[in-house]
């Protein structure tokens, strides 16, 4: 889950630079796209109490997905990870290409093109960075690198209990026509995220919680959809992701494991 995680950071994060940087070249549209009201998913809405199974603890949760997408013994037979893809704007009429890379035990890059303009952020295992046209390249810190250093860690779905102090079921809510198990955890940094995984499945079906970048702090809904095999593991290849300020769509085409990436690819970029 984490190069999910990380995509849709990097994606919000590049929408508001994206609109700031090419409102002169897209103006008529951006306009449009900073006007219209968020078509984030509609709250969720509880299940029926008559139908609610019993109500499992948040360990037996997180064992059950952890088994849904492919058990520890399979993940921890990858080191490395490159997921390509597409992204696509519908608020903007515009799409791009999205690049993941991944390598054990947490060092992630992650590149858009979209409309010309490229933005790129990672993490060297120490150092969190982004590089867009409007802010330039730049150090992240506090509660951002925070946040990054989170969702660089490779085994993500398998780490939950060291990168969340805290876990609570807090029920059973739809997410679109299924019901999902709500667990709230809370991030050693803070915040709070909300994980909603399919009662039938165990897989989670959608993610909620906050954006920390420099512009501020951004609530966001993602759901996961498409999973599919990839090498003994189960991955999302489809995420919708909704925030008040727009709404993505993340397509991902081909994931390839333990791929050779040098370190260095992590590295945040010399200055021009």
């Amino acid at each position: 889950m984490s190069f999910v995680r990380q995509a849709r950071r990097l994606i919000a994060a590049g929408a508001i630079t994206l609109v700031m940087s090419l409102t002169m070249a897209l103006a008529t549209t951006f306009a449009a796209f900073a006007q219209a009201p968020s078509s984030a998913p509609p709250a969720s809405k509880a299940a029926p109490a008559a139908n609610a199974p019993a109500m499992p603890t948040a360990d037996q949760l997180l064992d059950r997905y952890v088994k849904a997408i492919g058990g520890r013994e399979a993940w921890k037979k990858l080191t490395s990870r490159i997921s390509t893809g597409t992204i696509d704007v519908p608020a903007m009429s515009v799409t791009g290409t999205i690049e993941m890379r991944e390598k054990a035990p947490n060092k992630l890059v992650a590149t858009i093109s979209i409309n010309g303009a490229t933005f790129s952020q990672g993490y060297d295992g120490t150092v969190g960075w982004a590089n867009d046209p409007q802010n330039g390249l730049r150090e992240q810190t506090s509660s951002e690198l925070a946040e990054t250093k989170r969702d660089a860690d490779f085994y993500h779905p398998l780490d939950l209990r060291q990168l969340y102090s805290n876990f609570k079921v807090t029920g059973i809510e739809k997410v679109n026509d299924r019901d999902a198990y709500v667990v709230e955890a809370s991030s050693v940094d803070g915040g709070t995220d909300k994980m909603f995984f399919d009662v039938q499945t165990g897989l989670v079906l959608r993610i909620t919680g906050q954006h920390h970048m420099p512009e501020g702090v951004t609530a966001f809904t993602e759901d996961l959809e498409d999973y599919r095999e990839v090498d003994g593991i189960k991955l999302p290849f489809t995420v919708h992701q909704a925030s008040a300020d727009s709404t993505f769509s993340i397509q991902f085409t081909e994931v390839k494991h333990n791929v050779p990436i040098e370190d260095s690819d992590f590295s945040k970029p010399a200055v021009p």
